[in-house]
């Protein structure tokens, strides 16, 4: 039996299991890999997705496109499993499905879905995608994770913690409190936040999830007295916690100040993410800088670049060439991120381009219901549609991901700080020898602290002004252009990769996640 679960709304396990839509299930998947190895008795909780996110393609003319698939999967365990939630008043039924061990090497997960032929349609669509961009369905979908979540687990497994990732499944917590009392709640909840931004952490009118059942029997005063009114996930989480963390030093600091004003809550701690090498890493890429052989390193490098450009050629007609510098941006589209941030020059942009020594990747999802995002996005495609060596990729998931943080050079990170958490994706580039650039937020913090000379810094973290950040990109670009590909390069790539695994891998975050926080 399992000690602790896991409550994540989105987990990335594998490509075939579309359940996620970026960090926060990519962090999700690397914590279950690493867990497994490491036999932490650890057990998921999250929704089985009917729809997935979504599947990013284009239209006829080549802008970004929402589609919506059903998924269906043979290998989840069909465990003979239905409970009730109320919500709304209503009695809606969710089955589970269990994701076994050996499958995919990860802990357990149990998948939650209501899209069953006992439930009526609208019942249903609950589950059917991933962040529903209606309040009503997103609140419906905490419901069915948390409360449905735990009566799985209360069937399946004697767990002694609930561990949420991210609030959604705040509903756990009600749950207990129903059932038991506020010191069972204090004891047995831990919370992990991933959101810096004020406006990023949900706030809900309170009678509003008091009349749709968030805290089943709890009464609306008792609610307000944890997440006030209007009531708000993050802080009701932090009040009723045994243990809460964020997941970068400066995330916590961030933290400590945006919450300064929570009284009755734990010290948020600190536990920086980390990805999983196993599951991220080329072999032979650990291998060559293992051994500091600069030509094996370089020879892998130029096969993975090409394995990269043939899905390049695929999707965008563009030929690239492996010899030349080719940097990715590529993540979760969301304004802070500052996805376009490399054409806030644009002269200066294509100068660079210029000079034949340079491609540039475009890559990431926003949001079905983001249509600024969208908007970034496909003015990104007309703005870059003539230009020779610059490309925007669709579907960016596991798969794609994985061929371009092994089939780049530099993986550019540009949020504006302190908005970015951890932003682990830089990470897992480190890893397969495409060196880190990115302002000074998040993990990069740190990254820049234990190992200067590992990537290149964006900025100081002091003067935040776009123009000089910008102006600092642009000059690290020019200078990277030099130096690439000769020994300095592969030197600095060959430290990167050796470097990085010391502390930004899965398994000491799954060590220290279990001294710090599963301890009793």
């Amino acid at each position: 039996m399992k000690n602790t679960a896991y409550f994540s709304m989105e987990f990335a396990i594998d490509q075939s299991l579309k359940t996620y839509a970026g960090g926060l299930g990519f962090l999700a998947g690397s914590h279950f890999r690493a867990a497994k190895r490491l036999n932490v008795p650890l057990v998921g909780v999250s929704m089985l997705w009917s729809y997935g996110y979504y599947d990013q393609v284009r239209d006829r003319e080549g802008r970004m496109k929402v589609e919506n698939i059903r998924k269906y999967y043979d290998f989840l365990t069909d465990i003979d499993l239905k409970v009730p939630v109320v919500i709304n008043g209503t009695n809606i039924w969710v089955k589970a499905y269990k994701l076994e061990e050996n499958t995919f090497n990860t802990c357990p997960i149990y998948f939650l879905t209501t899209d069953i032929p006992e439930n009526d349609h609208l019942s249903r669509t609950i589950s059917y995608g991933l962040y529903d961009g209606n309040n009503l369905t997103h609140i419906a979908q905490e419901i069915v994770l948390g409360i449905g979540g735990y009566k799985v687990i209360r069937e399946c497994e004697n767990v002694k913690r609930y561990h949420i990732n991210e609030a959604h499944s705040l509903p756990v917590a009600f749950k207990m409190l129903e059932d038991y009392e506020t010191d069972y709640v204090k004891e047995h909840l831990l919370f992990t936040t991933h959101t810096p931004i004020p406006a990023g952490n949900e706030t809900q009118d309170i009678n509003l999830l008091k009349s749709m059942g968030f805290f089943g029997s709890i009464d609306t005063k008792t609610a307000e007295k944890y997440g006030g009114n209007p009531f708000n996930l993050t802080v009701a989480a932090l009040r009723m916690c045994k243990r809460s963390n964020a997941v970068s030093e400066l995330h916590r600091d961030t933290s400590e100040k945006m919450w300064a004003w929570v009284t009755n809550r734990e010290p948020i701690m600190n536990i920086t993410n980390a990805q999983d090498k196993y599951y991220w890493q080329d072999r032979q890429i650990k291998e060559a800088a293992g051994k500091k052989d600069i030509k094996m390193l370089r020879e892998r490098k130029m096969e993975l670049k090409k394995q990269l450009f043939e899905e390049v050629a695929d999707q965008t007609g563009s030929l690239f060439d492996p010899n030349i510098l080719t940097v990715v941006w590529a993540r979760r589209f969301a304004d802070y991120k500052r996805p376009s941030f490399l054409l806030r020059d644009e002269k200066r942009f294509k100068n660079l381009l210029k000079t034949g020594k340079i491609q540039v990747i475009w890559a990431g999802k926003p949001h079905p219901a983001d249509s600024n995002a969208q908007i970034t996005f496909n003015w990104i495609v007309s703005k870059t549609r003539e230009l020779k060596n610059v490309s925007v990729l669709t579907g960016y998931e596991l798969k794609l991901s994985k061929l371009l943080k092994q089939g780049s050079d530099v993986w550019l990170n540009t949020p504006r700080r302190p908005n970015e958490a951890s932003g682990t994706s830089g990470m897992t580039a480190s890893m397969n020898a495409s060196i880190h650039m990115s302002t000074m937020d998040g993990w990069h913090v740190e990254w820049a602290k234990a190992y200067p000379k590992d990537s290149f810094t964006i900025g100081d973290g002091v003067n935040l002004d776009e123009d000089y950040e910008a102006n600092e990109m642009y000059k690290h670009l020019e200078r990277t252009i030099k130096i690439y590909d000769t020994d300095e390069w592969w030197e600095k790539a060959i430290n990167s990769v050796n470097h990085v695994v010391e502390y930004f891998d899965a398994e000491r975050m799954i060590m220290e996640y279990t001294k710090k926080f599963y301890s009793d």
